[in-house]
């Protein structure tokens, strides 16, 4: 039997002291900060079209990888997670190793893009972007590296056109959209999606947010600010703490029709791995996924569980799957000192041994 909580009138007059003394510190700290900075490494944009802009990121070695990489990232989140600081940006380590890196913004659809579909996404402003990098490096396939839901729309892209993609990248990518530990599908289930749209046209991007923030309430919503207070005597720690939460809340409104068919064709009826799954004229069928493909999961990822993207192995036709697991949660595996060491080199390598 536990003892009962014992608490001393004079400790907790201590504790309140201290914290209130951390918080003034903090709070000159915070009034001297200036403008916080995010995706710092260079590049140039190369391609543009409607919201979209692809961007050619500045080689660092003098002869790249000959085939350069096209990062897709999520919809629902703002790219420059790959690229948040210079000591915590993929991007720049992925560019230090000799890859030859452009990346998609899809920028912040508006009411006029509550039509677009994942036709338009997929077979429309993905395809224009691969044949676009294609075309100014004089090559027939590049590779593709997905990111979360991009990843999902890689997987889309590289059956639909496997002749597009020489190797295929995913990262903490959902494939089985119904594991038993998917909380966020067991969330959406009885969500009238059509009611949803139908409605609100566009869906908020906050809307979206707080959804993610509310799978781990205490410590997204509650424990990490009052861990905040600890460090924001420090400004270099301060400036960390606000880098990610700009990034968290800096969430774009999703066009309607393309959440719309992401929700019911993937979270509720799972086509993806049922091969029921149609987009645009094209069906998905990833046995067509005949390229070598390397899959990075997150042990500890509580979007993207492990099963739902280990699943992959059960339906692409490829003879070259790689599986790769890291030790740390949705977000470390992007800005974490660990994934800053390893990931960048695993892809690097893995690629290496297939040119």
């Amino acid at each position: 039997m536990s003892s009962p909580l014992q608490i001393y009138p004079e400790q907790a007059v201590q504790e309140m002291l201290e914290f209130n003394r951390k918080l003034a510190e903090g709070l000159k700290t915070l009034t001297e900060i200036g403008k916080i900075e995010v995706g710092i490494t260079p590049k140039e944009s190369v391609y543009q079209e409607d919201k979209l802009v692809l961007y050619r990121y500045k080689p660092v070695v003098d002869k790249p990888n000959p085939t350069p990489i096209l990062i897709v990232y999520a919809l629902v989140n703002r790219p420059y997670m790959m690229d948040l600081q210079p000591d915590r940006s993929l991007i720049k380590n992925l560019l230090a190793v000799g890859q030859d890196i452009y990346l998609i913004d899809w920028g912040y659809p508006d009411r006029t893009d509550r039509y677009l579909t994942l036709d338009d996404y997929i077979n429309g402003y993905l395809h224009r972007c691969v044949n676009a990098i294609g075309n100014r490096h004089g090559l027939d396939k590049i590779n593709l590296l997905g990111v979360c839901q991009g990843g999902t729309l890689s997987l889309c892209y590289s059956a639909i056109f496997p002749h597009k993609i020489k190797n295929l990248i995913t990262m903490v990518t959902p494939v089985d959209f119904k594991t038993p530990d998917n909380l966020l599908s067991h969330w959406l289930q009885p969500i009238d999606i059509d009611l949803l749209v139908d409605t609100m046209g566009n869906i908020p991007g906050e809307l979206l947010n707080w959804a993610f923030l509310s799978l781990k309430p205490l410590r997204l919503t509650g424990q990490k600010y009052l861990d905040m207070i600890d460090n924001l005597n420090n400004t270099e720690t301060a400036k960390n703490f606000l880098r990610m939460e700009k990034w968290i809340f800096d969430s774009p409104d999703q066009a309607g029709e393309a959440f719309r068919q992401f929700a019911k064709d993937f979270f509720k009826h799972n086509k993806l791995i049922k091969g029921q799954l149609t987009i645009g004229e094209h069906k998905v069928d990833l046995s067509h996924i005949t390229m070598p493909v390397l899959n990075i999961y997150a042990t500890e990822d509580h979007l993207v569980p492990p099963a739902a993207s280990k699943a992959l192995s059960n339906y692409i036709g490829s003879q070259e799957y790689t599986e790769k697991s890291f030790q740390g949660g949705h977000i470390g595996i992007y800005v974490s000192a660990r994934a800053q060491q390893q990931i960048p080199l695993l892809i690097a390598k893995w690629l290496e041994a297939r040119n």
